[in-house]
């Protein structure tokens, strides 16, 4: 019994069927995949773009014919992205150009918690040129910002002494060159 498919973008891959739009060029069948997300989400991507994930190409590996893939430390919301990124990337014709432009536009006006879950579930993927330019995005994000900024965009709870804190700031007074002043 097969169950409907509510992911669009799973969706959208299950539409394209290289054989039935041209059944002469079975020797370039896609090959697709199925991974799955730790909340039981699944998407459907090409072989191509799912092992630019070296986890999941080491996964296909040892599974042999094993469809799906589940990826049990990424949630649905946050393999959603990742695949956008997987299918931009493996996808035919797509000049580097074409690609820096999508990657700008892919992290741009993202909230800090979707980056972080990006970084995390690149990180576990090993999906290497995507992790690299999440991180630069959170460091280009956090550049000058406040050590209260930081803390709050971070979650990490201040346990310093206001004079420990003094003699830190007068430590290292470099790191709050150029940084916005903390709003006390």
């Amino acid at each position: 019994m097969a169950t409907e498919n509510k992911n669009p973008v799973a969706k959208s891959m299950e539409s394209k069927n290289p054989v039935a739009e041209n059944p002469e060029t079975e020797e370039k069948i896609m090959k697709t995949l199925i991974l799955r997300s730790s909340d039981g989400q699944e998407f459907v991507v090409s072989e191509a773009a799912a092992t630019l994930s070296v986890t999941v190409k080491n996964l296909v590996e040892d599974a042999g014919d094993g469809k799906v893939i589940t990826l049990a430390l990424v949630d649905g919301g946050t393999l959603a992205k990742v695949v956008t990124y997987l299918n931009k990337h493996a996808e035919d014709g797509v000049s580097e150009e074409e690609k820096r432009k999508f990657d700008k536009e892919f992290v741009s006006g993202e909230e800090m918690s979707v980056l972080f879950d990006v970084v995390s579930a690149a990180n576990f993927l090993d999906v290497k040129d995507l992790l690299a330019m999440v991180c630069e995005k959170i460091a280009d994000t956090m550049k000058d910002k406040s050590v209260k900024w930081v803390r709050k965009a971070f979650r990490v709870e201040n346990d310093f002494t206001p004079e420990e804190e003094e003699q830190i700031k007068q430590e290292f007074t470099w790191a709050w060159e150029g940084a916005e002043p903390d709003d006390d």
